[in-house]
């Protein structure tokens, strides 16, 4: 089994469609193993996106992911990683497959409604991120 990070963004969380997400999810075979609202800090949402530090979008990306509540979920499938990912579908949602997540609730490249894990490695970190194991149904 694998884990994967889920972190449906300001955008779909302002659009009122984290139901609709959630269903997608778990319609698709994945299980939540923990799940919360929060509102992320400057500092916690560019220690989280590190990686981009120095890109142009780097800036924009914190301050997006700062401007509302964010719904961070842990979850769990065999796959995880490429099924969610599949799931979600292109991070432009003009090039995203139909019926992914991104192509109905994304507005924008910048504006995507959704993150993924990139990775098996990525996600178990990106979990920790977020949820000690005891917030972990296991």
């Amino acid at each position: 089994m694998e884990r994967t990070l889920c972190i449906i963004k300001p955008d779909a969380v302002r659009k009122n469609v984290v139901g609709e997400i959630i269903a997608m999810i778990t319609e698709k075979g994945f299980r939540i193993l923990g799940m919360k609202m929060i509102r992320l800090s400057s500092q916690d949402a560019g220690e989280f996106y590190a990686v981009h530090k120095g890109r142009p979008f780097y800036n924009d990306l914190v301050e997006f992911m700062t401007s509302g509540n964010v719904v961070v979920m842990a979850l769990e499938k065999e796959n995880a990683v490429v099924d969610y990912r599949a799931l979600i579908g292109a991070t432009d949602p003009a090039e995203a497959e139909e019926e992914t997540v991104r192509k109905r609730f994304a507005s924008s490249k910048g504006e995507n409604a959704v993150h993924g894990s990139d990775s098996v490695e990525n996600g178990i970190k990106e979990v920790a991120f977020f949820f000690s194991e005891r917030e972990l149904i296991g």
